[in-house]
């Protein structure tokens, strides 16, 4: 498996479809309640709380659904207060994982993904143990069906990305956070579709886990993915298509 996520690749193979989208909105309404209350409800001024409105759409989210979420985060109408953590950690043969936190119970929070750790062969560690090996970057994945590479190139990287890498199923544009958004809306006016497009965590370096440690390392992942409290799950775990796909 190629590509800035594994995880990402995986969680979209495994699951019940009904409780997964159910998942994605609880986690959306939450990015657009903190996005809005800690840049406010503009989103033409506030680019995260942009990126969480595009993200939303793109999942079909209803339109009252968003405005409601917003307008919580403004203070315009009563909500959950949220805090953001992040905790690090190792997975089944040392791979590094990133957990962001989105929560109203911090507490709960900790305790329940530092259970899910040791239930599945990982273990928590101390702040900075394994974020050094991860770089924070705008990313967009594009099909090889709606556009050639030299096309692709020419539009992204004029527009200020940093990279585009060719997969096995397409082509990853990787861009500075501070330049995602203008990367994006070039790729928007040349009319070239992509997926996944947010800032994220790229690992530096990937762990290829085979066997056994690969699929604890499912195992651990999707545990993490189904806690109401996680938000992102970022790792530099490489494993292969078939143990994502078990």
């Amino acid at each position: 498996m190629s590509g800035h996520n594994k995880w990402s690749t995986i969680k979209h193979k495994k699951g019940a479809a009904d409780a997964r989208r159910g998942r994605i909105f609880t986690r959306l309404i939450k990015e657009l309640t903190i996005s809005a209350r800690m840049g406010g409800g503009d989103p033409n001024a506030n680019p995260r709380l942009r990126s969480a409105i595009l993200a939303a759409k793109a999942e079909n989210m209803p339109k009252d659904n968003i405005d409601r979420a917003i307008k919580r985060g403004t203070g315009e109408l009563e909500g959950t207060s949220y805090e953001e953590s992040t905790y690090e950690g190792y997975g089944p043969g040392g791979a590094a994982i990133l957990v962001d936190s989105l929560t109203d119970n911090k507490n709960r929070a900790v305790a329940e993904i530092r259970h899910i750790f040791s239930k599945y062969g990982g273990s928590m560690g101390e702040n900075g143990c394994v974020s050094w090996m991860f770089s924070k970057k705008g990313y967009m994945s594009v099909s090889k069906a709606d556009v050639n590479e030299e096309r692709l190139m020419e539009i992204a990287l004029e527009a200020g990305a940093e990279d585009v890498r060719e997969d096995e199923d397409g082509f990853e544009v990787i861009t500075a956070p501070a330049d995602f958004e203008t990367v994006r809306a070039a790729l928007d006016e040349a009319k070239i579709p992509y997926s996944d497009a947010e800032i994220t965590m790229l690992p530096q370096n990937t762990l290829m886990l085979q066997g056994k440690e690969a699929e604890s390392m499912v195992r651990l992942m999707d545990a993490l993915d189904g806690c109401e409290d996680v938000q992102k799950i970022y790792t530099n775990a490489d494993i292969p298509e078939e143990m994502a796909n078990a």
